[in-house]
């Protein structure tokens, strides 16, 4: 393991989509969906310390979820352990990560990752991460991973690649970037698709500490600016209360957006190790294992009769589930709420957006 090799983890957000089992008190980083025995934020830090010591793993998340991470990943130091004091999507997690870290180390390189991934070949995973490591350890460019898409995929990004830019490093071939493409509907998902040139955007960074303080300097400045004015008082008793006073006036913006859209020195590493970021429903029952009527059952006990392509999920041990006579439906059934809904995306955003109009913010 190199000492200079550092993983931040993303794991700051309320994962409402898999609502009611996610919820904001114990969003879905936290949670066994996948029933492993491990939360994702644990199966993250499991997969990254065989290749980076705990040492060298930094969790960024907000401030209500401090124990929660600390009974979860006791081998994380506290003080790798960043807290947010309110949401301001990825580019400020990202740069309070990154002028922490270059205090500490100016010379590391780091890989950047959300706690909530599904990779299902570790080994190809982490072989591809110590890969594009290496690369960034020798470079100036920003690295990203881009899945090879599987099919027209409306829940995912784009990430365009420039196929005549193609470099290959150890059996990887990685491309400079065109553009990135938001999620697109079912139409536009079909041609980027079919065009052969666009791959899944996993969110997945991964850059030398120099380069990315660089281009944040470049394209973010007053965030930068703000972050390295403070660098003085990371690793002392003052640095929550100097990260707390630029949360509470700094932007809310994503690193995409904010930086990775408007870089020159953007490539890509084309990848295929199995992988889903797990942030809906609909996700998850596409990558679990199916009944013969396609139903996707994670219940103790449960009795399905004429019921079809449906998702049926308790956390309730002792519950039995009885259905009849229902198709292309979720039934999430938690101790305080049970959810019926037609397994339709739209549908159940709008139903969750709801609860607060409603005055039901308590079951959030």
């Amino acid at each position: 393991m190199g000492t200079n090799r550092y993983c931040i983890i993303m794991a700051g957000g309320v994962g409402s989509r898999f609502w009611p089992v996610s919820r904001n008190a114990r969003p879905k980083q936290f949670l066994d969906i996948l029933g492993t025995g491990r939360s994702f934020l644990q199966a993250t830090v499991d997969r990254f310390k065989k290749i980076i010591p705990p040492e060298n793993i930094l969790i960024v998340s907000a401030q209500q979820y401090k124990e929660l991470i600390s009974e979860q990943v006791p081998e994380i130091p506290a003080e790798n352990v960043l807290l947010e004091s309110r949401k301001r999507n990825t580019a400020p997690c990202i740069a309070y990560a990154t002028y922490k870290l270059y205090k500490k180390d100016p010379n590391a390189a780091v890989v950047v990752t959300p706690a909530d991934h599904l990779i299902l070949n570790e080994d190809l995973f982490l072989e591809t991460v110590d890969t594009v490591l290496t690369t960034a350890c020798q470079s100036d460019n920003l690295f990203t991973l881009g899945i090879k898409p599987t099919r027209p995929e409306t829940q995912y990004g784009y990430i365009q690649a420039n196929k005549a830019s193609a470099k290959v490093v150890n059996g990887h071939t990685s491309y400079q970037v065109k553009t990135f493409t938001e999620k697109p509907d079912a139409e536009m998902a079909k041609v980027l698709y079919e065009s052969g040139e666009f791959l899944w955007n996993s969110g997945i960074f991964i850059w030398s500490l120099k380069s990315i303080k660089r281009e944040l300097e470049t394209h973010l400045p007053d965030l930068a600016a703000s972050f390295s004015e403070i660098m003085d008082f990371f690793y002392t008793p003052k640095e929550q209360e100097k990260v707390d006073e630029i949360y509470s006036g700094c932007d809310s913006i994503s690193i995409d957006y904010g930086l990775m859209e408007k870089t020159s020195v953007c490539w890509v590493f084309e990848a295929s190790f199995g992988w889903s970021d797990l942030g809906t429903w609909e996700s998850l029952y596409v990558q679990n294992k199916k009944d013969e009527q396609g139903n996707m059952v994670a219940a103790p006990s449960s009795m399905l009769a004429e019921v079809k392509n449906s998702i049926i999920v308790t956390d309730e041990k002792d519950k039995l589930v009885v259905v009849k006579g229902m198709e292309n439906y979720m039934i999430i059934s938690t101790k305080d709420v049970l959810l019926v809904c037609p397994r339709d995306e739209k549908e159940f955003k709008a139903l969750t957006a709801e609860l607060a109009i409603n005055n039901l913010s308590k079951y959030m």
